[in-house]
């Protein structure tokens, strides 16, 4: 636990505020605090934008970076990732598990994403994957919160791995997950549906399932996700992610959809990058674009959230675990380019992700954990646009990451013009 004062430093609503944060904490955010020890630290953020660090509600922490191992997905498809996945599987060992996790955790860092809720296939042959990635959390304790889900990838029932899952648990996994989609019927999908929800009942844990993750519109499974969590009295604390089948769906059956997830509170998890590229490829034109529908849903006031899913795996080749790639990607796909609809993308990777997650002290008030971020950006629609520099990234009071600020130097005709691309550029104003 560290102090550090951070001046000039602009808010999300447009406010210039300091922050002096104490012992891990932050003591005061306010204009211009006086009277602050000269043993604190102190750095001047120069009127850039202060943030609560990014975070990642979904992600696959077991299976990044192994891109091309054993070979690489041609097809592009959801369904030969998980055929790919299952070929590395049994040759995975523990040290190259830990070594891509832990470098994946630098690269979140460096992103300013200081958390990350990660599913851990438990359907293999053993848990050696669980085992890794508890190490891992343990290990990056003090610079990320990361959350574990005990995940059937090959479905629980299909797979019949209900008894690693719940040894999985009892070594500490933090979170009950599931695929009922990808169980052999419907009538298992909602089965798995029940016995996942009640171990989680019974454990008090929350619980996160891949669900609906399929261009069918009679993918469902949320219908039985939101019925066992009213029945189990869970509300608040379910979430469903991807959810993709939604995007195919006809109207009239969403709205009926809609108000039984508001009643059980179910949190949603996009995930942009991931459902654009895996979603409609069997479609020929027109190319469905296969994300939930989350403008209706933001408007309906569930907590929206988005993951970034995958980098560099059996299902995605790209990424460098930058929470702005995946906000923006998803404001596009979206169609949702109003100013308060980019903003409310914004906080679906920071807000809304950090309730849907139950995290304690999160946020830029007084008396929440020193977390924060410095963006070399003026405004989060700004940050959108730019995916900026992280200036600073700050762990309770503590420097754990920093970058110089990007600009070019134009030439032209014997001048030299500095290009940041910022609104700090402009000499006129504007919204």
């Amino acid at each position: 636990m560290s102090d550090l004062f951070v001046k000039n430093c602009m808010l999300e609503n447009g406010e210039k505020v300091d922050i002096l944060i104490l012992k891990g904490k932050i003591a005061d955010v306010s204009p211009f605090i006086h009277g602050v020890s000269e043993s604190v630290p102190e750095i001047d953020a120069e009127g850039w934008l202060a943030i609560p660090p990014f975070l990642d509600s979904h992600f696959h922490l077991d299976a990044t970076l192994s891109y091309g191992i054993p070979r690489i997905n041609q097809s592009g498809t959801l369904l030969e990732g998980i055929s790919l996945w299952g070929e590395l599987k049994p040759s995975l060992k523990y040290d190259d598990l830990v070594e891509r996790a832990e470098n994946l955790c630098r690269w979140s860092i460096a992103k300013g994403t200081l958390g990350i809720r990660s599913h851990v296939d438990v359907s293999g042959k053993d848990l050696l994957g669980v085992e890794a990635m508890l190490h891992v959390k343990e290990k990056f304790k003090d610079l990320i919160d990361i959350q574990l889900v005990a995940f059937p990838q090959d479905g629980l029932l299909r797979s019949n791995c209900l008894e690693n899952l719940n040894n999985a648990l009892d070594l500490g996994v933090d979170i009950v997950g599931g695929i009922p989609h990808f169980e052999r019927t419907m009538v298992q999908g909602a089965e798995s549906i029940k016995i996942l929800c009640e171990i989680a009942e019974k454990r008090g844990l929350l619980v996160d399932m891949h669900c609906d993750e399929s261009d069918d519109p009679m993918s469902r499974q949320i219908e039985s996700l939101t019925y066992e969590t009213v029945r189990l009295g869970l509300h608040g604390r379910v979430a469903g992610s991807h959810l993709t089948s939604m995007h195919s769906m006809d109207n009239y059956y969403f709205s009926k959809l809609l108000p039984l997830m508001q009643e059980a509170n179910i949190g949603v998890i996009a995930n942009p990058l991931i459902n654009i590229t895996l979603q409609g490829r069997h479609d020929s034109y027109p190319k469905r674009r296969g994300m939930t529908r989350i403008k209706e849903q933001i408007n309906g006031r569930l907590k929206v959230a988005f993951g970034h899913d995958c980098v560099m795996d059996p299902w995605y080749p790209l990424g460098s675990h930058d929470m702005l790639e995946v906000a923006s990607m998803a404001l596009h796909v979206g169609h949702m380019t109003g100013q308060n609809e980019m903003k409310e993308c914004f906080r679906a990777v920071t807000q809304y992700p950090a309730e849907i997650m139950c995290l304690d002290n999160y946020g830029l008030q007084k008396g929440c954990n020193g977390d924060l971020v410095i963006l070399q950006a003026t405004d989060t629609i700004e940050a959108l646009r730019l995916k900026p520099s992280r200036l600073f990234v700050i762990r309770r009071g503590k420097i754990i990451s920093s970058e110089e600020p990007k600009s070019s130097n134009v030439l032209i005709n014997g001048e030299t013009y500095k290009v940041s691309f910022s609104k700090k550029d402009f000499s006129w104003t504007q919204v």
